[in-house]
């Protein structure tokens, strides 16, 4: 399943597969991890207050504030880079010992991923009353974005959004009050990321980072060496290859980059989502944001049924996230269906896939109108798999992965409206949806 959250939160959930048959284990979730715009929701105080200007604010030299908090931003990141706790610490409020405790564990956990790039940048300015008179007249609400590139496995900088409020000093710095009173009014998935939680545990092999509770090596050692088989795998068979990498998030936390394992139905059948890691995030430069690639967060109610073969489901999403957010849903979670149920998968036994696609035929096909629609490819997901499947074994059969990939990038990145989607499948294939799912309908009867 791809991603977790966005404009639209479009949850999949099938229940689990014998192993006898590959019925679909591995879900994809494709909507924005960090969704919507980076509108954050304004009190009902006046903009001049907003700004540090009402009434019962003291005076505010905004440029002297903007050039001091940027320099606090600077310490930490330089301090995550360095390895110096001590600097990265230095302007949190020390009376807030929860909040120094909590920092501590997020460098210690920061230090552990080994970044390339990390710098963080001040956006959006937010008021409310009531933290206010909680922190004082100075006090300053801003949405941050941290900008990063993980060493290895991020092919270019990437940016995540949380929120910091701070407070002016009697001398004249700032200090940092807390890191989570922005939190509900952030888009879905910010301060979510994997160092935000408790203590973790990070193992990292070539193109290849994982992420456990502390304390829980083997764990991540299995996972290790399924996301290396899957990266492989996906690196080999994806038409043109890929040349990501595969993050695993296995951590015990319900709620991750906006995967959302607290919903009953995900609680139960989910195993895995791709969720979105973005170039700008939503609103920036675009609306739908700049995808650069996926890190796959894992069900922690169901991290026993994680194979090879679900992280090469999930990594295809990852391998297909920079095309574009506007592919039909039965291409997107087809193609990665298919890349999963290939033979020769490392560490996997081969798959009955002659029988499975007579069984597709009999059980969905001959009972089906069409191709899945998007609308509700997620509310009957356990045919929307298999069929979405099937047309994909049937155009990698019939017309070849070069063309399966160069479809797969034109529909993504301009398929907006039916009417596009059925242009670009006719120039690519002389069918429409429609005419696919005729043929489908034909092979079956031959």
């Amino acid at each position: 399943m791809s991603d977790g959250g966005g404009r639209h939160s479009r949850h999949a959930a099938v229940r689990r597969r014998s192993r006898a048959w590959p019925i679909l284990l591995s879900l994809a979730l494709v909507a924005a991890a960090v969704g919507g715009g980076l509108y954050l929701h304004s009190s009902s105080q006046h903009a001049d207050d907003a700004a540090g200007a009402g009434p019962n604010t003291p005076a505010i030299d905004l440029a002297a504030r903007s050039a001091a908090v940027n320099q606090v931003l600077q310490r930490r990141s330089q301090a995550v880079l360095t390895g110096n706790e001590q600097e990265f610490i230095a302007d949190v409020d020390p009376a807030n010992t929860k909040l120094v405790e909590r920092q501590r564990t997020l460098f210690t956990n920061l230090r552990q991923f080994g970044f390339a790039k990390l710098a963080y940048q001040q956006l959006a300015q937010q008021y409310d009353d009531a933290l206010a008179q909680k922190y004082g007249p100075s006090t300053y609400l801003v949405a941050v974005a941290m900008e990063y590139q993980l060493r290895g496995i991020d092919l270019v900088p990437v940016r995540a959004m949380l929120g910091y409020t701070f407070s002016r000093r009697p001398n004249g710095t700032w200090m940092l009050m807390s890191d989570s009173d922005l939190d509900k009014r952030l888009p879905r998935g910010s301060h979510q990321e994997a160092w935000d939680f408790g203590p973790v545990l990070v193992k990292r092999a070539p193109r290849v980072l994982v992420v456990v509770e502390q304390g829980q090596d083997a764990l991540a050692n299995k996972f290790v060496t399924m996301s290396q088989n899957a990266v492989q795998a996906v690196s080999k068979d994806w038409p043109g290859g890929w040349n990501g990498s595969g993050v695993v998030i296995a951590l015990d936390d319900k709620v991750v980059r906006g995967a959302d394992y607290s919903q009953p139905r995900n609680a139960a059948d989910a195993v895995a989502m791709a969720t979105f890691v973005y170039r700008t995030l939503p609103g920036e430069v675009t609306g739908e944001g700049e995808r650069t690639d996926s890190y796959v967060v894992l069900n922690p109610h169901n991290r026993d049924k994680v194979d090879t073969r679900i992280l090469a489901h999930e990594f295809t999403h990852v391998a297909t996230a920079p095309y574009g957010p506007y592919a039909p849903r039965w291409l997107v979670e087809g193609a990665a269906t298919y890349i999963e149920f290939l033979n020769n998968m490392p560490g996997e036994r081969d798959l009955a896939i002659s029988q499975y696609r007579q069984d597709v035929r009999t059980k969905y096909l001959a009972k089906a109108t069409g191709l899945p629609p998007d609308a509700t490819f997620f509310d009957q997901a356990v045919s929307s798999y298999p069929l979405s499947w099937l047309a994909l074994d049937y155009l990698f059969t019939r017309f070849g992965g070069t063309e399966v990939g160069t479809l797969y990038r034109e529909l993504a990145s301009t398929g907006v409206t039916q009417k596009d989607r059925d242009r670009i499948m006719l120039e690519h294939l002389g069918m429409t949806e429609a005419g696919l799912f005729r043929a489908l309908k034909a092979a079956a009867a031959a």
